[in-house]
This record gives C-alpha cells, sequence and structure tokens, in this order.
C-alpha cells in the first residue's frame, strides 16, 4: 500500500468524524432552540432489566415521559405513544419526584370499554437525576381467588347446615309422632333424602377439592368419547325414565383423547344430570360428539325453560344457582358445573353453554384430540376398562 493512499484514507476517517460530531452539535443545538432538554441519560443495559422483570415497569422523566419500559407496560396499556395515561400512576409519581420518597400503593384501575376494575400493586421510587422507576403488579388474579377462596367457605357452611338443621327437625318430628306411624313413615322419608342430599354435597366438595389439588391425570390414558357418552347415558337411565324422558346419543364412532374415563363420564353423566332435571316429563334429552376444529366435541341438548342470559356467565361458579328453590326441590348442589369446569380444563378443553329462555339449553365440552387414534386404539386394547362401560 501506498504513502498516498495511507494519507487519504486518513484523511477520510477524519473527515467522517467531523461530520458526525457537526451532526451531535447541530441536533444539540435544535433542541436549545425549541426548548427541549437533552435526551435522558440511562444506563446502558436498563431495558435488558426492565425487560425480564415479571412486574410492568417504567422509567419516567422529569418532563413526564416514559423514557424507558417493560414490554408489559404496554401490553397492559399503561404505556401509550410514551407517555403514562393511566391519572393514578401520573399523580403518585409526581409525588414520589416532589419529595425523593418511595411510596407503594395499592390501586383500583378502571378497565376499558367499561370492563371490570384492575387491582394492581405499585411501588414507585426516585431515580437518577428527577427520573421515577414505576413497578406496577397486577393482583387481579389474587384479588378473585381470595374472594372465591372465601365465598366457598361461606357458601359451604350455609349448604351444610341446611341439611343439617333439616335433619335435626325432623328427628324431633319423629319423635314427637312416634305415636302415629303414617307421620313416622313421612318423616323417616324426608330424612332419607335429606341424608342423601348431604352425602351428595360432602362427596362433590371432596371430589371439587381434589380436581383442585392434585394432578389428576397423572395416569392418563386413551379414551374412546363414545365409551364415555354411552357409560354417562347407562348410569342416567334411572333418573330419565322417572320423567319419561327419552335419552338419544349419536357419536363419532373413533374419536379419541387421552384422559381419566371415570372423570370424563363424570363430566358428561352431570350435564346429562342436569338435562333431565330441568327438563319437562315427556320430553328428550340428546348426547352428541363429533369432531370440530381438531377437537373432541361433546354437546348435550335439552328441551328444559333455558337459562337467562345474565346468569349463564356465572352458572359455572361454585355453589351458584339461579334458581335456589329449584334446585333444592331437584336434590341440586351448585356444585355439579363447577365439577365439570374443573375436569374440562384439567383435560386442556372448556365447557360452554347457549341457552335461550323457552327453547332450551346446549353445553359443550371440547377437548384436544389425541393425535393417533390408531395408536390408542391398539393401546386401549391393553388397557383394562372400567366395569360398566360401553364397549
Amino acid at each position: 500500500m501506498t504513502t498516498a493512499a495511507i494519507l487519504g484514507g486518513c484523511v477520510g476517517i477524519v473527515l467522517g468524524s467531523v461530520s458526525v460530531v457537526s451532526l451531535r452539535l447541530s441536533e444539540r443545538e435544535q433542541r436549545g432552540l425549541h426548548g427541549m432538554p437533552p435526551p435522558p441519560d440511562i444506563p446502558d443495559g436498563a431495558s435488558t432489566i426492565l425487560a425480564v422483570l415479571s412486574s410492568s415497569a417504567l422509567v419516567l422523566d422529569a418532563a413526564e415521559r416514559v423514557v424507558n419500559n417493560s414490554p408489559t407496560a404496554v401490553a397492559d396499556g399503561f404505556v401509550v405513544d410514551g407517555r403514562l395515561v393511566v391519572p393514578e400512576l401520573v399523580e403518585l409519581s409526581r409525588a414520589v419526584r416532589r419529595d425523593g420518597v418511595i411510596r407503594e400503593r395499592e390501586l383500583e384501575l378502571p378497565r376499558g370499554r367499561g370492563g371490570p376494575p384492575i387491582y394492581v400493586h405499585v411501588r414507585a421510587a426516585p431515580i437518577l437525576d428527577a427520573h421515577v422507576l414505576l413497578l406496577i403488579d397486577d393482583h387481579t388474579q389474587v384479588r378473585r381467588v381470595e374472594e372465591v377462596r372465601r365465598d366457598f367457605v361461606v357458601n359451604v357452611s350455609h349448604e351444610l347446615k341446611t341439611p343439617v338443621g333439616g335433619l335435626s327437625l325432623l328427628a324431633e318430628a319423629i319423635m314427637d309422632a312416634k305415636g302415629d306411624p303414617e307421620a313416622t313413615d313421612h318423616f323417616a322419608h324426608r330424612m332419607q333424602l335429606e341424608s342423601a342430599r348431604l352425602g351428595k354435597l360432602i362427596k362433590e366438595i371432596v371430589d371439587l377439592s381434589q380436581l383442585q389439588s392434585q394432578d389428576v391425570l397423572a395416569g392418563a390414558e386413551p379414551v374412546r368419547i363414545a365409551d364415555v357418552v354411552a357409560e354417562a347415558i347407562e348410569v342416567s337411565l334411572i333418573e330419565a325414565r322417572a320423567k319419561d324422558i327419552a335419552l338419544t346419543a349419536r357419536c363419532a364412532p373413533d374419536m379419541w383423547v387421552r384422559g381419566d374415563f371415570g372423570l370424563l363420564v363424570t363430566a358428561v353423566r352431570n350435564l346429562v344430570g342436569n338435562a333431565i332435571a330441568y327438563s319437562p316429563n315427556a320430553t328428550e334429552v340428546a348426547v352428541g360428539a363429533e369432531v370440530t376444529d381438531d377437537e373432541a366435541s361433546i354437546t348435550v341438548t335439552d328441551r328444559g325453560r333455558g337459562i337467562p342470559a345474565a346468569e349463564q356467565e356465572r352458572i359455572f361458579e361454585r355453589f351458584y344457582r339461579g334458581d335456589a328453590a329449584r334446585s333444592r326441590s331437584t336434590g341440586g348442589t351448585g356444585l355439579g358445573l363447577a365439577i365439570v369446569k374443573h375436569i374440562c380444563t384439567n383435560h386442556g378443553g372448556q365447557v360452554s353453554v347457549w341457552s335461550q329462555e323457552g327453547h332450551g339449553s346446549t353445553f359443550t365440552i371440547t377437548l384436544p384430540l389425541l393425535a393417533h387414534p390408531q395408536h390408542a386404539a391398539a393401546e386401549s386394547s391393553r388397557v383394562p376398562r372400567p366395569e360398566g362401560s360401553a364397549a
């Protein structure tokens, strides 16, 4: 390489450096002319740190601009176009900047489009020079779980008190009517009904607790949906015949899922039992199963009076009963649909309802299909089938 070439290269580097410096000076002059502060001095790596935090995190400068934030802060709707858009959080950051004192708050924030509020825990602290760091944890689900737990305790106490009190009163009535065989028989029959209802309630509470606290699918195996439907109908025949209700089934023959046979029968059986209990005499309850959108879809349809639209989102809650008096007359505990929901969730599926007052209801269970049903059939043939299941 010649001396002239080396000299030319050095001159090019110098000219390039001068251009960059001139550009930076020009930007600073423009900011000064427009009264804009210099860009904030945020340490290198701050974005990486904020991105890995479980909280929604953001940094505000003295002009209340968001100069750095985690992706979740935008996803959760706290930051829009580089600005903090939640008034409660803006006020909190101002108070921290004003006196430099770290603050923590539990806030109830409105959700967009009139949805239910969200509950957050916010920690605000001063950092750098006139900057404020906000760490925001969404506690909405924690609050919801706590409310459900509290409601569960209250409801269990109430539901157990009713049959226990009834049994006590009936026992006193029998003692007072011991000289009247007809009255004694009547009260004894009522005691049997209350005892059966109490036993059913306790069993369902235990079943629901197990579904929530244990890995009920640790021993999951291939299950054919047609067998599940056949077994659920078989154990529901006595109730159906008592009301002259016809049970019909139409199922795809080779539809398989991976799960627990007994739990899936319980889920479908609960839906069929509800359909029978809330249907008029001499009507029909239809059970169907087919592949829909690469999922196994099981439907239970009745011709009952339907469910009001305002109640359809709540019927899967524990102990919720839209018509408590009617539920008690049918022996309902308010736990059947909650059990169905948890069984479906544990199997990676879900349960939904369509209903219209005066036109009946359709409950639908959707479950992930087993990828290789031909292998499932071979594996299932080596697994002992539960006693009483359909072929």
